[in-house]
């Protein structure tokens, strides 16, 4: 007989010995089915209070540890309960050596009650083990995983594979039949089980797709247009990934929705650290005209800017680099690009190591589209916002001191009187002046006859 059995052999007979005392007393005599009733009361009470003594007694030593020696381990097992979960195991183990005492002559009572310890025991095994993995998985993604890949559908694939062991082993000893020979069975129930664990099984491919090809991560801001899904990635799992939307609305998706659709993942603006903007704004065709003798001129004496390129000008160049100056001397309007071009230049948000344009689109039933393609050197929202809505009311400020309008959907009138000469900027030069002096003319005698006929 082993050392350990002796003591423990030695135990369970002193306890049965305290326990026929108590029955002699009370006037039981050696009654043995109210012996078996009281024998595994106590020995159940016994392993249940050395269980929680265990749990009580290491928790206490790693918080002394940690009030001595400050420790992110011994703090990281107190947060995710390693003992507590570990400490179920001692329970079951020590009634699988108490508990044979008490029934030598009735062996099919002790058989019952020693499978169901066992599962018992592999049941508090799988909560300790599934405990030590989100405990080193946890430790792992914090430490390790700098680039947060989505590794919880790894530790979840680990987490269902203790729990199916567990699950056949405990099955196997309930039926008292080999596993392997469960195994063989459950080969005729594959189809089935393939239906039953469909989403976990496509999951658990999608998610190996998704990590090993780097296509997500957790904190990535990515939208999928098949769905209402557009912010960031707050868990990936193995069987839902969780975006929370920019409303805080939280959207579950299967991971495999994302292998099987188009998605946009934007974490590589962040990682560029430039955002772009690409925004146009409609130019009234009926303002765009030829320069006239001198217009170049006054415009450089308000926009002082302008001073280099309009005296260097040689024509246009149709490769200019990818941060030039796109602009011509034509018309007003390619004056208005070269203005644009040298004040994005001079930006101090917008990035000079990225594309700069400032282009013309097709032209629309509402004028010319005028488009600002630039990149920020920052990627953080607000700040994009208001450097885009700073460019674009210099714009609509500046426009008409070069004698051209932006598209609105008012009449004439307020068209001419919204998108005049800014107030203190004084009237636009040249022949630019005349036209508008034309134009709000002809405008004001249009507002008058309007204004009779709606009186008569």
């Amino acid at each position: 007989m082993s050392p350990l059995v002796i003591p423990t052999h030695h135990i369970a007979n002193k306890i049965v010995d305290v326990i026929n005392r108590i029955l002699d007393f009370m006037g039981f005599d050696h009654h043995p089915l109210l012996q078996e009733i009281i024998y595994v009361a106590f020995i159940v009470a016994i392993g249940l209070a050395a269980g929680w003594l265990v749990r009580k007694i290491l928790v206490w030593v790693i918080r002394k540890i940690l009030e001595i020696h400050d420790s992110q381990l011994g703090r990281d097992i107190i947060k995710h309960k390693l003992i507590t979960r570990a400490s179920h195991m001692v329970p079951p183990l020590i009634f699988l050596s108490l508990i044979p005492v008490a029934f030598d002559a009735e062996p099919r009572t002790l058989d019952i009650l020693e499978r169901l310890v066992i599962i018992y025991a592999l049941i508090a095994t799988g909560v300790a083990v599934n405990a030590l993995l989100v405990f080193a998985w946890s430790r792992y993604d914090e430490n390790e995983n700098t680039e947060n890949h989505p590794l919880r559908g790894v530790l979840n694939v680990c987490q269902g594979i203790v729990w199916i062991v567990v699950v056949i082993i405990a099955i196997s000893v309930l039926l008292d039949k080999s596993p392997a020979y469960l195994l063989t069975g459950l080969g005729a129930f594959a189809a089935a089980l393939m239906l039953i664990f469909k989403d976990s099984i496509l999951g658990f491919v999608a998610g190996i797709q998704l990590s090993q090809n780097d296509m997500l991560r957790v904190g990535d801001w990515i939208a999928v247009p098949s769905t209402n899904a557009n912010g960031t990635v707050i868990d990936v799992t193995l069987t839902v990934v969780k975006v929370q939307n920019w409303d805080n609305t939280i959207v579950m998706l299967p991971p495999y929705t994302l292998v099987s659709t188009s998605f946009q993942n934007w974490r590589g603006m962040f990682d560029s650290g430039c955002r772009r903007i690409a925004r146009q704004i409609y130019i009234d065709n009926s303002t765009i005209a030829p320069l006239a003798d001198g217009e170049a001129d006054a415009l450089v004496k308000r926009f002082p800017i302008l001073k280099d390129f309009v005296a260097n000008y040689k024509g246009v160049v149709y490769d200019p680099g990818k941060f030039a100056v796109n602009g011509t001397m034509e018309t007003n309007l390619g004056l208005f690009r070269a203005y644009m071009c040298l004040y994005l230049q001079q930006h101090p948000a917008i990035s000079h190591d990225s594309q700069l344009l400032i282009r013309l689109m097709e032209p629309v039933q509402a004028g010319t589209p005028l488009q600002i393609y630039c990149f920020t050197n920052t990627t953080k929202w607000t700040a994009y916002e208001a450097i885009q809505s700073e460019i674009f009311e210099h714009i609509a400020a500046v426009a008409p001191a070069f004698g051209l309008m932006i598209f609105n959907e008012a009449d004439g009138a307020d068209l001419i009187i919204h998108q005049g000469a800014p107030v203190n900027a004084g009237p636009p030069p040249g022949p630019i002046n005349a036209q508008l002096n034309s134009q709000t003319a002809q405008a004001n005698g249009a507002t008058a006859s309007g204004s009779s006929d709606k009186q008569a």
